[in-house]
């Protein structure tokens, strides 16, 4: 396996909104920098627990969904807000992910200790209620599947903060806003339309930004409330690849070695223990990060109200989106995603790094969260 050529990259991918994580390697860098250490840099956990599908790393093929969760690890708590599931075909040649809205409106089998289990409720609140990461995992790996019936042959957790400091490694990445946008967070930053450098305290704050996300414009071209963030997390995580490329370190092993330790602890993934990083490497070597299909949950953001307030979230309607929504669930355990695509093309989003410039709009957006469900 060792002989055969791959490129700088292979996909665990992450996103959210939709987000790829890529683990940089390439089998000749990687051969350098020391197969050994390259498979040990990157911990692992058990995330998918009953719902891991079986995998024959012998002879290693696809289909193959991967369930990646980003989480927020502040203080001794670790929440997921960001839950992407991706699909590789059966040849190992393509890559798709669909994007989980948090706001998505879900059964839920454990609520909490504030409400009557099961419940509904927004997707996020599974990833709320317990301080304790080894309660709230299970939670939302059993709500994702009650959801789409999907087991998932590996599953990878991202600290999104962590995984922006390869940031500094490049300096600057670039992003493009399609309109203005004034963070909600510190020092209430304008950020303006167009695309320009950000550092990585920038960047992250741009990508976190849900709210500003509220004109007309961005409700109808697909891109309102936390669709918004999502793209922008595409657009980073794109960006900072191409930077990664074009500074070299998809060819030199001192390079390669600084960005898997770059990593840290803010990546783990559950993988069969036989299966290495290496292998993955190498067998995920035909897909190209500019080609990967975004495709949205059939759904569409309205506002309740809920313990006399209102709570804004986003629902599978009865009718042709539940419709469309159990058939894409269905194209996951089938590898018949290309067929779903072409029969569901409004809910397959661009994969290009710039959002197109919005028309001017006003700033109407819908009610923020509860402070409950989290903010940014």
């Amino acid at each position: 396996m060792a002989g055969k050529r791959a490129p700088w990259w292979a996909h665990l991918m992450l996103y959210a909104g939709g987000l790829t994580l890529v683990v940089a390697g390439g089998t000749a860098a990687v051969a350098q920098y020391g197969i050994y250490t390259a498979n040990n840099a990157i911990e692992q956990e058990n995330i998918l627990g009953d719902h891991q599908a079986e995998l024959d790393v012998e002879d290693l093929q696809g289909p193959l969904n991967i369930l990646v969760l980003g989480v927020d690890k502040q203080g001794g708590t670790t929440r997921s807000d960001t839950m992407i599931i991706v699909h590789v075909n059966s040849d190992l040649s393509k890559a798709s992910m669909i994007s989980l809205p948090r706001d998505l409106w879900v059964e839920i089998p454990d609520c909490g200790p504030t409400m009557n289990s099961p419940c509904e409720f927004k997707l996020n609140h599974a990833a709320s209620i317990d301080d304790d990461w080894e309660v709230t995992r299970p939670n939302v790996v059993n709500t994702i599947y009650d959801l789409t019936g999907v087991d998932f042959h590996l599953g990878a957790t991202v600290d999104f903060n962590g995984f922006l400091d390869l940031v500094d490694l490049v300096g600057e990445i670039e992003l493009c806003p399609w309109h203005d946008i004034t963070s909600i967070h510190g020092e209430k930053k304008l950020y303006p339309e167009g695309c320009a450098y950000y550092d990585k305290t920038d960047s992250l704050d741009l990508i976190r930004q849900r709210y500003g996300w509220g004109w007309d414009s961005d409700w109808e071209e697909g891109r309102g409330g936390d669709y918004g963030r999502q793209a922008m997390q595409q657009q980073a995580i794109r960006s900072l690849i191409r930077e990664l490329k074009s500074d070299g370190y998809h060819k030199d092993p001192a390079k390669l070695t600084e960005i898997l330790n770059g990593f840290g602890g803010s990546l783990t993934i559950d993988k069969p223990d036989d299966l290495t990083i290496t292998d993955l490497v190498v067998n995920l070597r035909d897909i190209s990060p500019d080609e990967i299909a975004a495709i949205q949950v059939p759904s569409t953001p309205e506002q309740i109200q809920w313990g006399g307030e209102p709570l804004s979230i986003v629902r599978v309607h009865e009718g042709e989106q539940q419709a469309a929504a159990d058939a894409l669930w269905e194209a996951l355990k089938n590898d018949a995603l290309d067929q779903w695509m072409v029969e569901h093309p409004e809910w397959v989003k661009s994969g290009g790094d710039k959002a197109p410039t919005a028309p001017g709009g006003d700033a109407s957006g819908g009610a923020d969260d509860t402070a409950a469900e989290g903010g940014g």
